[in-house]
């Protein structure tokens, strides 16, 4: 399809942006997403079919609130110590609720000091400000989130195991949601028994919570994504230029291949004042690489609730088979769930 060149105030390509972010600009981002600015333990409506659902509501609630003082008397007996870990992880399927989760605890939290941030964006910002550098800013944070908890490589593993380690022990409590139960984090991506060590004095710092339940995505939503024809993604750009809707409009593999030029991190700046996406001639993924970052791009879309019209094949077919069988098969089916949710909005 051949796209027409951006309409000032209404169309604009994806692909013209260059975003950068400062360390001081990734640190002011560490709050939820808009999707989760009112999230509160009140709104989340576990299913009741699945009572590990309200088991982690009823936990997380105990966790805000902190360990009781305990009050003892001369010659009493020597109260219990509190074991309540510094970290909580909520382990799950994709869909059941984990960030909701998160970010009801970081609202919850009543110190002043505390920060909500993916994985991405935690390693970002020591990229930015260099490993002591962020040890520096976040010391004294009462509560540190972390969703999306991956780790995808060595370097990755022993750099957030030191960094939650050294603000644990300085009184910071962590809270983090993954897909993945922390001892077996790094399976089938890398040589985890190399980093077998660090991986378990890591994980046993946290309370893991498992969530279980089916993607509440998927429970009124089935099936692939809405895929249109050229002529309706002329009628939604029509429509939006009409309208005065801010709509991105871009070739698939074009975008595809600018998001190889954008840290992860800056996505969320790609998507500044975009009210609506258009993605033309959608093709199979061949490469892995492309394949994340298209996983983290889609992450970012779905915090930010803009919905997605999308010619060419399904949007949540674009992953090759060896692909949803490997070790990031996880990865994929998030997506591809949060994908067939964003194209059934428009």
């Amino acid at each position: 399809m051949n796209i027409p060149p951006p309409q000032a105030g209404t169309l604009m390509h994806l692909v013209d942006r260059r975003p950068e972010m400062s360390g001081e600009d990734l640190a002011a981002n560490l709050t939820p997403p808009p999707q989760f600015a009112t999230a509160s333990f009140d709104s989340y409506r576990p299913d009741d079919a699945y009572p590990s659902q309200t088991a982690a509501v009823d936990y997380l609630r105990m966790f805000s609130a902190g360990p009781a003082p305990v009050k003892t008397k001369w010659f009493a007996r020597k109260p219990k110590t509190d074991a309540v870990k510094p970290g909580v992880y909520l382990d799950g399927g994709f869909g059941v609720g984990k960030t909701h989760l998160l970010a009801a605890l970081w609202h919850a939290e009543g110190g002043s000091r505390k920060y909500f941030g993916t994985f991405i964006e935690y390693t970002a910002l020591v990229g930015a400000l260099g490993f002591n550098g962020t040890v520096k800013l976040l010391t004294g944070s009462t509560l540190i989130c972390i969703d999306e908890f991956e780790l995808d490589d060595p370097g990755d593993t022993m750099m957030m195991t030191r960094l939650l380690t050294e603000l644990a022990a300085q009184g910071t409590r962590i809270a983090a949601t993954s897909n993945t139960p922390p001892n077996a984090l790094g399976e089938g991506r890398f040589a985890a028994q190399d980093f077998l060590r660090e991986i378990h004095s890591l994980a046993s710092t946290f309370e893991t919570l498992r969530i279980d339940g089916t993607d509440y995505r998927r429970r009124t939503i089935e099936g692939h994504c809405r895929t249109a024809s050229d002529t309706e993604i002329t009628r939604a750009m029509e429509s939006a230029a009409a309208s005065g809707t801010r709509m991105s409009v871009d070739d698939f593999t074009e975008l595809v291949e600018h998001l190889a030029a954008v840290h992860p991190s800056r996505f969320i700046r790609l998507l500044d004042d975009v009210e609506a996406i258009a993605i033309t001639d959608t093709v199979t993924l061949e490469s892995q690489a492309a394949a994340l970052r298209l996983v983290a791009f889609i992450d970012r879309v779905y915090d930010a609730q803009i919905p997605i019209i999308a010619s060419g094949i399904p949007l949540d077919t674009v992953f090759t088979e060896e692909m949803l069988t490997g070790g990031f098969r996880k990865k994929y089916l998030r997506a591809m769930s949060r994908m067939i949710s964003l194209t059934s909005e428009l």
